[in-house]
């Protein structure tokens, strides 16, 4: 069985686009599983209940392979634990093509390989530029890591914005406050698993993430 899985990070975009692809590939609307929320968001209800509706043998079909995960690390590191329980990953609409169903095929396998590349390059910049930022904060007499003290101005804005569809790192950017701190004091909302089936095209999504 092939179930689908469709997210865009902010309540002010649609899903349209997404869910249109996968219906084309025969996924009923009831079977494609949605989220408005960041990739950096672990708390992704629509992804959870794909995941948990998935068994040995169906394939998880998505429209490109960030869709599940912020960091190609994060995406490789779910089809690993998909294949182990039988479940495959499909891309529609990537670069490079990934099919990890059948684990004979070495097309699909050397996919999965160059991913896994390129998850280790992203690792290494990513450290890079943080060493960088450290040295570039350190030169100009700033102390780097998160403040002592939420000023509670800041905090209020931080919620209204979250509360307006902006991402974590939007709000990171307009307030200054750092993403540890936000996750500590801006909990998540209780997950609500949403499909296709209760999506309707163009319209606001109300709900607060």
């Amino acid at each position: 069985m092939d179930i689908g899985y469709a997210r865009v990070s902010t309540t002010k975009q649609d899903l349209d686009r997404q869910i249109d692809a996968l219906r084309q590939e025969g996924i009923t609307a009831k079977r494609i599983y949605v989220d408005k929320k960041s990739g950096a968001n672990t708390n992704r209800p629509g992804l959870h209940a794909a995941l948990d509706q998935a068994r040995e043998g169906d394939l998880i079909v998505v429209h490109t392979l960030d869709r599940l995960g912020r960091t190609v690390r994060d995406t490789l590191n779910l089809i690993h634990d998909l294949a182990d329980r039988g479940v495959g990953v499909r891309n529609l609409a990537d670069p490079i093509r990934v099919d990890s169903s059948n684990p004979e095929d070495p097309m699909s396998q050397l996919a999965v390989v160059m991913l896994a590349l390129f998850g280790q390059m992203e690792r290494t910049y990513a450290i890079e530029r943080a060493a960088h930022a450290r040295a570039v904060a350190t030169a100009k007499g700033r102390r780097s890591g998160r403040p002592s003290v939420v000023d509670p101005t800041k905090l209020a804005y931080a919620e209204h914005l979250r509360n307006e569809g902006h991402t974590i790192n939007e709000i990171v950017e307009k307030t200054g406050i750092t993403r540890t701190t936000l996750y500590r004091h801006l909990p998540p909302r209780p997950p609500r698993p949403l499909t296709a089936e209760n999506h309707h095209p163009n319209q606001a999504d109300t709900r607060q993430e």
